[in-house]
């Protein structure tokens, strides 16, 4: 249905139309789960080099693990602990080039070197957060970050 290359350094165009796709694959679609379930696996086939990539939803005070591609994950994180914990209390995205330098940083994967976080807003209040991990350090681009915002921005109007 989607084909998608595999983008490690990925551009501003191709972000742009990924952010497309998304919105042609969500076209009608209204289930909350399916609508992040589509959303990492289209991010997964698209990004390259990457561990991890998913959806981490608010609710009960806590950041809850939601759809995801990738190995089990860490099901409960504190608002303010680790990299999406702090990224959602902040509402602000965080591009981390070495995760161990991160002051309580929470090892999921062992494997993940390096990490962006962006929070997702719904009503003016925060939803959750997208969370991508991979295995090399200082992986994502100010152009990733931009991207990813971009994405979210798109995911936003479906939830």
């Amino acid at each position: 249905m989607f084909e998608t290359q595999k983008m490690q350094v990925a551009t501003p165009d191709q972000y742009h139309m990924l952010s497309k796709q998304l919105a042609a694959l969500l076209e009608g679609e209204t289930d909350e789960i399916a609508i992040l379930s589509n959303a990492s696996a289209l991010l997964n086939q698209a990004l390259d080099t990457i561990n991890w990539c998913g959806f981490y939803l608010y609710k009960n005070e806590e950041l809850l693990l939601g759809p995801f591609q990738g190995l089990p994950a860490c099901v409960h994180i504190a608002l303010g602990r680790g990299v999406c914990g702090t990224a959602a209390s902040e509402l602000k995205t965080y591009r981390v080039e070495d995760v161990h330098a991160f002051p309580g940083h929470i090892a999921c994967d062992a494997a993940s070197n390096s990490e962006i976080v962006v929070p997702i807003v719904r009503d003016g209040s925060l939803y959750g957060v997208l969370d991508i991990d991979s295995p090399i350090t200082n992986r994502f681009t100010e152009d990733d970050q931009k991207g990813l915002e971009l994405f979210v921005e798109t995911l936003q109007k479906f939830l």
